[in-house]
């Protein structure tokens, strides 16, 4: 089945958002990597889509949702929150992919509950590490908004600590999806694993930081597997 494409005014603001599933089913919202859409997920959501209603969302400054000119996690945490409330949603399963999975977190540790589950895919909150240079903004056109690149390293670059003290309170079962040889240090995902109280980390090893476009047949299983528990 195809995702429905729709689009939503979020406090003043349109997102596009891909739609997958029976609108009575359980709901899980996906959350995208920077410089990615909704539609990264179609392929997980035409799986979950048999059990689930899936709601990939655009988030701002990418695919069909406006470019707003100002990025941050904590933005579009209140997008999400936006999002959720529009669509009538009280407690939701939520699933997150790097710039996806950090706004997963802090959405999970301000909103406990409204979150059933939370899923993440291979991030860990950002922590301060030697500083990323922001590259030059390339001369093709792009998908998605440039200066989301520029302010989420900023970010990256000088990360609130209390996105890590918070994670305590992110008390639904949880899992990290790893990719082995990922550039993401997984002992980071072991550390946030034993910092969130009802949590487990599953490292797929011959998958990279996008592991359910790596090897999606181990992604869905160890979702399906969580889910089913």
């Amino acid at each position: 089945m195809e995702a429905q494409v729709n689009q939503i005014e979020l406090n003043g603001l349109t997102f596009q958002y891909r739609e997958s599933g029976e609108p009575s089913a359980p709901p899980i919202v996906a959350l995208h990597a920077l410089g990615k859409s909704a539609e990264s997920w179609d392929h997980v959501a035409t799986v979950l889509g048999e059990k689930y209603r899936v709601l990939a969302l655009d988030q701002r400054g990418h695919g069909g949702s406006t470019r707003t000119g100002t990025y941050t996690f904590e933005l579009m945490c209140d997008d999400l929150l936006h999002f959720a409330n529009a669509m009538n949603l009280g407690r939701f399963t939520l699933l997150g992919h790097s710039m996806g999975g950090t706004v997963s977190y802090l959405f999970s540790q301000t909103f406990p509950s409204r979150i059933e589950r939370l899923i993440v895919e291979d991030t860990p909150p950002p922590f301060l590490d030697k500083a990323i240079e922001v590259p030059s903004k390339p001369s093709d056109p792009l998908p998605f908004d440039w200066q989301v690149v520029p302010s989420i390293l900023q970010q990256l670059n000088e990360p609130n600590p209390e996105w890590w003290a918070r994670l305590t309170d992110i008390i639904m079962p949880t899992i990290i999806i790893g990719g082995g040889s990922s550039y993401i240090p997984q002992n980071k995902l072991q550390e946030v694993s034993e910092l969130i109280p009802n949590c487990e980390l599953v490292t797929i090893d011959d998958a990279g930081h996008f592991v359910h476009d790596d090897n999606l047949p181990a992604f869905l299983a160890t979702l399906k597997n969580f889910l089913n528990s």
